[in-house]
């Protein structure tokens, strides 16, 4: 019988982005997990500063993008990214009827976002390949757990209280749905992809039995996206009982999600690409691409191949 005790993983649970995690946890990892609302602040036993999530008690790994990552390894240099979970190419959802044709029209437009994110993050780096940035439109924030949750983003675009919306999904997708014939959408997967990163802190890795632990749990992640490649029903369900949504949003916005299995080969590029917009946000210097090499760890996943069956 196994007298591990459980691991403990924080996360985004309204995210797609956690299908691995969850299919994991639920049905291939053989040890025992406890799976949290929260962020990588969890790792330290922190809530985040953002009310979206919020947590209590301390994790033993965490995911997030790679925007709120990057906030807290500043203050915890100590952070590793170990493992990708999920990319997802962001999309920017608006009115036709806004007087909207095309990405500079969102001058001067209300676009629904949330602050310090890696939604805001993507509404600059789009409106930058037009010649504008956020400070050309009227951002308008939004954020779960607080008095204008995520959540009513698709009303308010219906209502038209807002022009456009620059969020992570399932919101677009339900923003489109609520619009119907009215939308346009404004993407560029080269621009911005999320990265969902799982990550740990140096002294977990260099615990003996922490880190088998966490070499075991990526195994399974590996194994959890493959199967989701051959059945992405289970996922859905999945997703859509820890989110609270309705399995036809997931299903419709499952098809713009890859659960790749590994560690991204070029995350050090997108971090290095965010690291300037966060450091401007944080009132600090960027740091180095040494420093954030730094914070990328690969043992973890090298281990956890060695031991997985092809």
């Amino acid at each position: 019988m196994n007298s591990d005790p459980a691991l403990r993983v924080y996360g985004n649970l309204s995210l797609l982005e956690m299908a691995p995690v969850l299919l994991a946890a639920d049905r291939i990892h053989p040890g025992k997990t406890v799976i949290e609302h929260g962020s990588v602040m969890a790792l330290w036993g922190k809530s985040s500063d953002l009310a979206s999530l919020d947590s209590a008690g301390q994790a033993d790994i965490a995911l997030n993008s790679e925007t709120q990552a990057l906030r807290g390894s500043v203050g915890n240099p100590d952070l590793r990214f170990i493992f990708t979970v999920a990319e997802c190419p962001y999309r920017i959802v608006a009115r036709r009827s806004a007087g909207i044709e095309q990405l500079a029209d969102l001058r001067g437009k209300r676009v629904a976002t949330q602050l310090e994110s890696s939604g805001e993050f993507f509404l600059d780096a789009m409106l930058r390949t037009v010649g504008l940035t956020v400070e050309d439109v009227v951002r308008v924030h939004f954020m779960a757990h607080t008095e204008k949750p995520i959540s009513q983003v698709p009303e308010a675009l219906k209502r038209g209280d807002i022009d456009a919306v620059a969020l992570w999904e399932p919101q677009p997708q339900r923003a489109k749905v609520a619009i119907g014939a009215d939308v346009i959408e404004f993407q560029d997967p080269a621009v911005y992809t999320e990265q969902f990163n799982l990550c740990t802190k140096q002294a977990s890795l260099d615990a003996a039995a922490m880190r088998a632990r966490i070499v075991a749990f990526v195994r399974s992640l590996i194994v959890a996206a493959r199967r989701l490649k051959a059945d992405p029903e289970s996922g859905c369900r999945l997703v859509a009982k820890a989110a609270k949504l309705d399995i036809e949003t997931v299903r419709g916005a499952w098809p713009r999600f890859d659960y790749p299995g590994t560690l991204a080969s070029d995350l050090i590029e997108r971090l290095e690409r965010q690291e300037p917009w966060v450091a401007k946000a944080q009132r600090r210097a960027p740091r180095s691409r040494d420093a954030l090499a730094r914070l990328i760890d690969d043992s973890v996943l090298r281990e956890a191949r060695a031991s997985t069956a092809a």
